[in-house]
This record gives C-alpha cells, structure tokens and sequence, in this order.
C-alpha cells in the first residue's frame, strides 16, 4: 500500500486500518508506506517504481499524488492494482475504493450556507483555501464545494481560490491575504482538509469581521473534533479513512482469490460539527 503521505493524522488513520487489517488476518502480509508529504512527488515515483520491479508483491494499492504520473508507471503491470483515494484512470486499476469526493464536498457546501445563515449572514460569499492544484481529489473537493455552495444560495468566488500545498502554515499566509482583501469579512472558508481550516480559523480568531464566519474542514479529524469543540473550526466533512484502508484490503484479497469486484467501492460521508463531534472523537480515538 503506496500512500500519498504518511505525515498527516488522515494518513495516519488510514496506516492504522491496513495494520489493523493485517493484525486480525496473519496469513495476509500488508507493507503501508507514504511520501514525506502531499508534494514530495519524486519521492511517491521512486517507490511506486520499486515496489512494482521488486515482484514482491501480489497487489498493489495506491494513492496517488499525481495520478496522471502514476498511470503511466503502471503501464502493462499484469499484477492486480487498486487505486484509492484518488482515481487513477489506466487499464491496469481493477477498482476505485474511496469517497465521492465531489458528491461529499458538495453536502458540505449545502450545511456551510445553512450555518452562515444561522450565524446572522445576510450576504454569503465563499473562498477555498484548496490543496495541491491539479490533484484529483483537491480538484474534485473544489468543484464539489463551489456546487453545493452555489445552489445553496452562497456565492462561490471563483477567482479567489487559495492554493496551500495541503499545509497549516501556507494555509496560514492564505487566510492572512483574505483577511487584508476582505476586511468586511467573508462568511465561508472551506477548506481542502482539517488542517487547513483549523489554521485559517486560529489566524482569523479575535477578528471581529470573521466571529461569525463558518470554517469548513475536510477529513474530520481528530484535531479538527476538538477544534470545533472548542468553537474553531465549525464543520466538517467526515469519512472512516481507516475504514477505507481495511476496504481496500478487503477488496484486493477478493480481487488475489479469483471473485468479481465493482468499479468502485466507495465510503460514505457525513457532517461533522460541535453537536456530533464529541462521538466522532470517541471513534477515532479508538484508531490510534
């Protein structure tokens, strides 16, 4: 299992689910490895191109970072590969296991209009702080938020998309930028992931234009549970990244015995906010 990263506490739960997985079936032999981060591209290329000379393997699952990349460094390998998280569209991917991202992102568009009406705003206006620009899910998570934003009866500004590598502290400098050109404040920050959103909220916090302004997260993280517990982050959108991972598995060792899978198997999401963030919490604390 080849991850994008394995430095961020998403990853990370996705690391204890395969660990887990492979804990509860010992004939089953699982190695999780990930980049240093959601740009060290090189570093995702050269395992991904020695995992799959090694023959070492019987399958392989991959998240990739660049999936167009990826794709090509697939070409013609006849053992069983699985894409998750991201898509990966080449011949050689038996099966998608991961979210709607776009489905997903959109839900969270929908209640982050509903929350900046019920904090008081008259006008809703909406900027992304995205992740790594060209990225499948990034884009997808976008173009989800901008949809469910818009039909909401928000206004999405297009334009003003902040990009921010997936990190706190370039998320930090985007929110910085928004607060000196938005003075009047903004109503809707979302975000890529929950890092993301828990620095744009701790940057904006003692603004008095942004008291009310709705931060959204990606994720649901642990961080981001008690950062809404704690009247930072407001929401997010929620999925079992741990539970995705030992899907993967799953599907793979389905795929390794001769059985039929789908084209995608996916994972449901929900929204996570103060209300139902302390059980979210509970849940991920018993991951990890």
């Amino acid at each position: 299992m080849i991850l994008k990263t394995t430095a961020s506490e998403y990853w990370q739960y996705v690391v204890a689910g395969a660990n887990a997985y492979a804990k509860a079936h010992p004939n089953i032999k699982v190695d999780v490895k990930g980049a240093s981060s959601e740009t060290a591209y090189d570093e995702q290329q050269n395992m991904i191109e020695t995992d799959l000379n090694s023959g070492a393997y019987d399958g392989y699952i991959i998240a990739p970072l660049q999936a167009d990349l990826a794709a090509k460094l697939i070409a013609g390998q006849t053992k069983p590969i699985i894409a998750i998280d991201t898509k990966i569209e080449a011949p050689e991917i038996v099966t998608f296991v991961g979210l709607d991202q776009e489905e997903a992102a959109k839900q969270g568009g929908t209640a982050a209009v509903q929350m900046a009406k019920d904090a008081g705003w008259d006008t809703i206006k909406a900027i992304c702080i995205s992740g790594v620009q060209g990225d499948g899910t990034c884009m997808a998570r976008l173009k989800g938020y901008q949809e469910g934003i818009d039909e909401a009866g928000g206004e999405f500004l297009t334009d003003e998309v902040q990009y921010a590598d997936a990190v706190a502290d370039k998320a930090v400098n985007c929110m910085e930028g928004i607060i000196q050109t938005h003075p009047e404040g903004v109503a809707i920050i979302c975000a890529n992931n929950d890092d993301m959103a828990q620095a744009a909220a701790r940057t904006a916090a003692g603004n008095e234009a942004y008291k009310n302004t709705v931060f959204v997260g990606f994720d649901a993280t642990k961080s981001a549970c008690e950062s809404m517990l704690n009247g930072q982050e407001t929401m997010s959108v929620g999925y079992s990244s741990y539970g995705m991972a030992q899907k993967a598995i799953e599907t793979m060792v389905k795929i390794l015995d001769g059985q039929k899978v789908g084209e995608t198997v996916t994972v449901g999401s929900e929204i996570v906010t103060k209300d139902n963030a302390e059980q979210r919490l509970e849940t991920l604390k018993s991951y990890v």
